[in-house]
């Protein structure tokens, strides 16, 4: 019979939560490899080697693969005949004071974006607890423990819906892919819920993204039962999308997908679909009494020899502290940029509070006249840093300021990640402004671009306050130009075209 203290949980989950936030799984780190070297898109070929440059950069330092780094998730199965020693705490506490540990951790800090009365005040917990914790009392002595940490770009994008008995779950996902965009970072993982009730589809969703990457071993073996071959089908008609990495066009949208199921009632056919995106991290520990768990750093050998430069001869150097709107007029779509000068940053409760501000026509306490905005939220610096993994953040979010802050403050541009709404490339176009996107998924790599940074407005809104950056060569694209033109339309649909001639090639 297994007798576990209590700090052996909380420093295993301490420790797991700062493993996952520098470490990616191999498996990921194989599949992504073999996706780059197969890519022929440059656009999404540049942006697999930015996410495996900083991939090994945070593996080196030490520090987070992204600036979201998550909301704490943990799978627990209990043994019935587990004994706890000198337990004073609930295993809910337990794992919670973990999260705290973690997220908290003075040479490593996590960023803090679990916020308490969501529905109300939204106050940040600061230290990301409580996390959201699954458990499960199953037969035996030990305790199994998973810790993932999921990014609130792949989480919103999650999709639930009961079917029809009869309706076809391949349809359904990949109808229901292109909406989901390209906030959740692909090239991921697409975790698949069928069966139970709707609240059960999801947690099966979840739970199947915690698996090993292990697509190219089922398809080099072949399927054998009903839920393979449906993975394999799902997987090969959402990379035949075109939709690419970060939705810039290109082969490979999805690494792998993962199917759970579960018996359900007759009249229904509950699925969920929740994306683990470039930044997926999570990893499992098995507690037998024998003390904490111990995590093996990964060789830097298991990194594929991708070293990302910013190429000054293809990329356009810009001057944002001379910037105008003529420069920016001249920007087209698909165009490499390499960013300089000071930059400001600003996203969800920043633009709510400006919109807020000028309704009451009050004065803004930041002249954004012929000035960039980075939608971001970085990570608290540690010694030596400007600022700490400072990845852009889902744009759309953004969408329903975008008039206001075009029309109103005189801003040039915005930087951010993934696609804009057609209102919001119209209105782009109106004013003859321009959207640009950074790599989510390469957050420790931006950062070291970032040579200064201090606090302009909004300091009490914590990592979404104003900052103002000063940068060296930022690498971004101009996803949106000053004619409405975006590269999220143009670049899947020119490679939905090629994919299909391929196939047909290879047919």
């Amino acid at each position: 019979m297994a007798s576990i203290r209590q700090n052996d949980l909380i420093q295993s989950v301490r420790d797991a939560f700062q493993f996952i936030s520098y470490y990616h799984p191999k498996d990921f780190l194989d599949a992504l490899a073999s996706a780059y070297e197969k890519e022929q898109s440059s656009a999404a070929k540049d942006a697999i080697a930015q996410i495996l440059t900083n991939s090994r950069m945070s593996a080196e330092g030490h520090r987070p693969i992204c600036q979201d780094t998550g909301i704490a998730t943990v799978f627990i199965k209990i043994g019935m005949h587990v004994q706890w020693t000198d337990a004073t705490m609930s295993v809910t506490d337990m794992i919670n004071e973990g999260v705290r540990q973690a997220y908290t951790l003075a040479s490593n800090p996590l960023r803090a974006s679990v916020l308490a009365d969501p529905a109300g005040t939204k106050k940040n917990t600061k230290d990301n607890t409580p996390a959201v914790i699954h458990y499960e009392v199953v037969a035996g002595d030990g305790v199994e423990v998973i810790c993932a940490a999921k990014g609130g770009g792949s989480e919103a994008k999650a999709k639930l819906q009961v079917l029809n008995p009869s309706d076809n779950i391949a349809d359904w996902v990949l109808k229901t892919v292109p909406s989901m965009g390209a906030g959740w970072c692909p090239p991921g993982i697409l975790g698949i819920g069928i069966g139970g009730t709707p609240e059960k589809a999801a947690v099966l969703a979840k739970e199947s993204l915690m698996a090993p990457v292990d697509m190219a071993e089922l398809k080099a073996r072949g399927p054998q039962n009903r839920i393979e071959e449906l993975r394999i089908e799902i997987y090969d008609r959402v990379n035949a999308l075109g939709i690419g990495a970060q939705g810039l066009g290109g082969l490979t949208t999805v690494l792998d997908v993962k199917i759970m199921d579960c018996p359900t009632h007759a009249a229904n056919l509950p699925v969920a679909m929740i994306p683990n995106c470039a930044a997926t991290r999570h990893i499992h520990f098995h507690l037998d009494g024998s003390g904490p768990a111990v995590f093996d750093p990964p060789s830097l050998s298991d990194w594929p020899n991708v070293s990302w430069k910013a190429d000054t001869q293809k990329s356009k150097r810009v001057d944002l502290d001379t910037l105008t709107p003529e420069e920016v007029a001249s920007w087209k779509p698909g165009q490499t940029l390499l960013l300089n000068g000071k930059l400001l940053t600003g996203r969800d409760a920043a633009h709510k509070r400006i919109a807020d501000m000028l309704a009451r026509g009050e004065k803004l306490p930041v002249d954004f006249t012929n000035r960039v905005i980075y939608y971001v939220g970085p990570v608290d610096p540690i010694a030596g840093e400007a600022v700490g993994p400072a990845g852009p953040t889902t744009s759309t979010r953004m969408d329903s300021f975008t008039e206001t802050m075009l029309g109103q403050t005189g801003l040039l541009a915005m930087v951010g990640k993934a696609e804009r709404g057609a209102d919001t490339v119209a209105t782009i176009k109106k004013y003859k402004r321009a959207y640009l996107i950074a790599v989510g998924g390469s957050a420790y790599l931006v950062s070291k671009a970032i040579k200064k940074s201090k606090v302009l407005a909004f300091e009490d809104l914590g990592m979404e306050a104003i900052y103002e950056f000063e940068i060296q060569d930022m690498p971004v694209t101009v996803a949106v130009d000053s004619n409405g033109d975006a590269v999220h339309e143009s670049g899947p649909k020119e490679w939905r075209v090629k994919i299909a001639e391929l196939q047909g090639k290879a047919a």
